[in-house]
């Protein structure tokens, strides 16, 4: 299936064989992940808009959830556009080059959106446990490397990531049964010890680590919470966060399903399913979550359309 070559490929042009072979689907397809990206893109840019407009919002929360949004963009933009194009152009060829840089992106964004999620639940977990010592805590300094520590962390696996798939050389036209250059589709066509060992390396960096401290962090806020008897407190505890625990119970699970089960000897379209809850499902509810059930958000968002509206 492959050969070491150096820097050199050999390879022409892959084929993405997609979500679905049926053709009477493809239009369905394309209407509902454009309704979804849409939304996405929306409803994220709208909250960075809102948190950089409003000086109310520049706090450390929002900070990372602007943050968050951009990521989300990114991370979906990355998958979705090219499918999008296939489906429209009905094509299912993608260029060496072109598969790598989506796969090379796809890994940071996937990475940075994993590990800012952990790092709100601490900065929730640091607001509700240790509330006087929040400002002190989560000072600048500290916001700023809770930033800049993933930026470094996912460019530098990417980067090596790309630098072992680089020395692969695969057969002229090779077939992925995906609908973007997944890394686990990718290291299935590169089968060395090497690459199972990155490939379990990073679901443990990057999924199971973010996860445990996520759960680590919600555990003590929950613990805190039961042992006030404001009943007020935490019924909007549970209201307002509930939905961010299903939400990113679901991004971490479905993506850790698609690693766990990426070693299977006869691959399936489920598995490209599971990606789509990961990349396009998991993140699309995000705006909903931090402004609807948020009423700073709310109130920012007032403020940036009544803004809008007295401009026009």
């Amino acid at each position: 299936m492959y050969t070491e070559t150096g820097n050199q490929t050999a390879t022409s042009k892959l084929i993405l064989l997609g979500l679905s072979e049926d053709m009477d689907l493809q239009a369905f397809l394309f209407g509902l992940l454009l309704y979804m990206y849409l939304v996405c893109v929306t409803g994220n840019l709208l909250i960075i808009l809102a948190i950089i407009s409003d000086s109310h919002l520049h706090t450390p929360m929002y900070f990372f959830l602007s943050n968050l949004s951009f990521v989300d963009i990114c991370f979906t933009s990355t998958t979705i556009l090219k499918m999008l194009v296939n489906i429209q152009t009905q094509s299912q060829d993608f260029t060496y080059e072109g598969c790598l840089t989506q796969m090379y992106f796809f890994m940071i964004f996937a990475g940075l959106d994993n590990l800012l999620l952990t790092i709100m639940a601490y900065d929730q977990f640091v607001a509700i446990c240790y509330p006087l010592h929040y400002s002190v805590i989560m000072n600048p300094c500290l916001c700023s490397l809770l930033l800049v520590l993933p930026w470094l962390i996912c460019l530098t696996y990417s980067l090596l990531q790309s630098l072992m798939v680089l020395r692969v050389s695969f057969c002229k036209e090779t077939e992925i049964l995906h609908f973007f250059c997944e890394l686990v589709q990718i290291l299935k066509l590169v089968v060395t010890l090497a690459s199972n060992i990155l490939q379990y390396f990073v679901m443990g960096l990057l999924g199971v680590i973010p996860l445990a401290g996520f759960l680590f962090s919600y555990s003590r806020i929950i613990s805190s919470l039961m042992g006030i008897s404001y009943v007020g407190g935490k019924y909007k505890f549970f209201s307002t966060y509930g939905s961010h625990l299903s939400v990113v119970s679901l991004f971490c699970g479905a993506g850790l399903g698609v690693y766990l089960t990426s070693g299977t000897a006869h691959p399936s379209r489920r598995g490209s399913i599971a990606s789509v809850i990961y990349t396009v499902v998991a993140p699309m509810p995000n705006p909903f979550i931090y402004s609807l059930r948020n009423r700073n958000m709310k109130e920012a968002l007032r403020r940036l359309f009544s803004r809008g509206a007295h401009s026009w």
